[in-house]
């Protein structure tokens, strides 16, 4: 019974110590003012579902354009002050891009 204890005990401890975080990882916090922060229903970027064609209608021709990559392709188009991200032909995503 006493090896069987010992064993048990120091199975326990050598999980607790796996699955205890390294103290010296740290997260980094980012703090927005709130006056920065934009309001997303005010933005004028392309809604959630719009075809490519009607993105470069009403926003014209993007500055850059990334892909596609993947299955189901995804591509990115940047305006400058936003990113719309397209899976095939629909709009899946529109970010803000930060001001600096």
């Amino acid at each position: 019974m006493t090896i069987k204890r010992v064993l048990t005990g120091t199975l326990v401890s050598a999980m607790f110590m796996t699955l205890t975080p390294i103290s010296g990882a740290l997260a980094e916090e980012l703090r927005v003012p709130v006056g920065s922060q934009a309001d997303r229903g005010e933005q004028n970027v392309p809604r959630v579902g719009t075809t490519q064609a009607s993105v470069r209608a009403s926003w014209g021709q993007p500055a850059s354009v990334k892909g596609p990559v993947g299955e189901p392709a995804i591509s990115q188009w940047n305006y400058g002050n936003f990113v719309v991200y397209f899976e095939n032909d629909r709009v899946i995503h529109s970010v803000l891009t930060p001001q600096r």
